[in-house]
């Protein structure tokens, strides 16, 4: 059964991606993807941090964006403590690891971890299909990356100690697009509304941008319905050209 990717988006610290590929293997996990990271990754603090889990930061892969770091998986969570006014089903890291293994057999899938400091931005956060969020207490509710990387690790690792293998897809369904699908299509429609006006106040243009990628990303949309959509987007283009030609 695959197991989620943890990703790290714009890491502050090597001691902290090395205490986070400790983490990563206290549970089993071994694929670490690295967005931007400031520091050398392959340090000797970061050795030093991961205690003997070198396997996991020599096998880690960087990438410059969020959206190429998703881009092959087909299901995303993205962990945060603040609202961020957006519409998105919402996890515990027991009720993610469950979602995850009733999926692992047939869907891709990880996880997005912020910057240290700050979390992850909102259009960070919109790639994702669920909001991971660590219930602590609220008067005091500061986690450091490895933690909450292994908070989410450990209930991914438990929750395979019981776990059936879960049934196969129905025959003919299809599995959710993969990331980088979607995001070609979020480019497509996102520019044709730009050409049209429909985008054009500067200052609401990154919300009303982000609020239709979080409605396209509820859907589960599969490679098929995206291929559909494109078409639509298309067709609507084509028949505005056409119409004002005839004028």
């Amino acid at each position: 059964m695959p197991d989620p990717v943890i990703i790290l988006v714009r890491p502050q610290l090597s001691e902290n991606i090395g205490t986070t590929a400790r983490a990563m293997l206290n549970c089993g996990l071994t694929d670490l993807r690295l967005v931007a990271p400031r520091e050398d990754w392959l340090g000797s603090r970061a050795f030093a941090a991961a205690s003997g889990a070198d396997r996991v930061l020599l096998g880690a892969t960087v990438f410059e964006s969020t959206a190429d770091a998703v881009g092959d998986l087909q299901r995303v969570w993205a962990t945060t403590a603040r609202s961020r006014f957006m519409t998105k089903p919402m996890d515990t890291p027991k009720s993610a690891a469950a979602a995850m293994r009733a999926i692992a057999a047939e869907q891709s899938m990880g996880v997005l971890f912020g910057p240290e400091r700050t979390g992850l931005e909102n259009d960070d956060l919109v790639l994702a299909d669920t909001v991971l969020t660590v219930p602590v207490n609220p008067d005091y509710a500061s986690l450091n990356l490895a933690q909450c990387v292994l908070l989410v690790a450990y209930e991914w690792f438990q929750a395979g100690l019981d776990a059936t293998p879960p049934a196969k897809m129905t025959r003919g369904a299809e599995a959710p697009a993969s990331k980088d699908k979607l995001i070609g299509f979020f480019d497509h429609l996102e520019r044709e509304l730009d050409e049209c006006g429909f985008l054009r106040v500067a200052e609401k243009r990154p919300t009303m941008v982000r609020n239709i990628r979080n409605m396209f990303q509820r859907s589960g949309l599969t490679g098929q319905e995206i291929q559909t959509l494109h078409g639509i987007v298309h067709e609507l283009v084509t028949y505005r050209h056409k119409k004002a030609e005839r004028q």
